[in-house]
């Protein structure tokens, strides 16, 4: 028979491994949660991933002036130069506001970019919407070239009282090997862009032909 000390150490055991299994389960729990209460509640940063369509009749406030802040990231595989046109705006909510980020290739030989955005505080990203931009396409470059990639935005006007910053932040990735249509990491010709073709229309500097010098 076993002694009461010896039962009573088992049972302590057993409560202690149930209590590690259920906290090792409780924390693969916590990101799919995490995920979840961030999309609900809009704090995750993330913006429209399609073109906006500006609301018809959208009053601009004039009342209210934000300061929108330009961040560019550009991921260690990466061998670009990616800057913003501008570091910071200062806007009005509701106003339609143009703008562009510069990209450089400094590789020797094609790669496409993927850019992917967020905005801080997450609050306002639900309120920050892009009606044209880079980050909606693969953007493909040649060697050494350059190029301006536009970005069309507004802020919407019932944007809370409290936010008074937001910073439009993009991180820049090689996606030469994973892009749809590439062979060999090549870049089709029809969607280099020349330096000297580019513009600060609001057509994508990215998707117009290369032209013979």
């Amino acid at each position: 028979m076993e002694s009461k000390p010896q039962a009573s150490n088992k049972k302590l055991v057993a409560i202690l491994c149930a209590a590690v299994i259920g906290m090792f389960g409780f924390g693969f729990a916590l990101v799919p949660l995490y995920d979840v209460m961030c999309d609900v509640l809009g704090i995750n940063g993330k913006t429209n991933t399609v073109s906006a369509v500006q609301p018809v009749g959208m009053q601009v406030d004039t009342s209210r002036t934000i300061r929108v802040e330009f961040m560019a990231h550009i991921n260690p595989d990466m061998p670009w130069a990616f800057t913003p046109q501008k570091v910071f705006m200062n806007v009005h909510p509701g106003q339609v506001i143009q703008t562009a980020y510069m990209a450089t290739n400094n590789a020797t030989q094609p790669l496409v970019g993927q850019a992917v955005p967020s905005v801080s505080p997450g609050l306002g990203a639900a309120y920050f919407n892009k009606i044209e931009c880079f980050c909606f396409n693969q953007q493909p470059l040649e060697a050494s070239a350059q190029a301006e990639m536009p970005l069309i935005f507004y802020i919407e006007p019932d944007v809370p009282e409290s936010i008074h910053t937001l910073t439009l932040s993009y991180t820049l990735f090689n996606i030469t090997n994973g892009a749809s249509n590439s062979d060999s990491n090549s870049v089709n010709q029809q969607d280099v862009v020349d330096v000297s073709q580019s513009s600060t229309g609001s057509k994508s500097a990215f998707n117009r032909e290369l032209s013979n010098e």
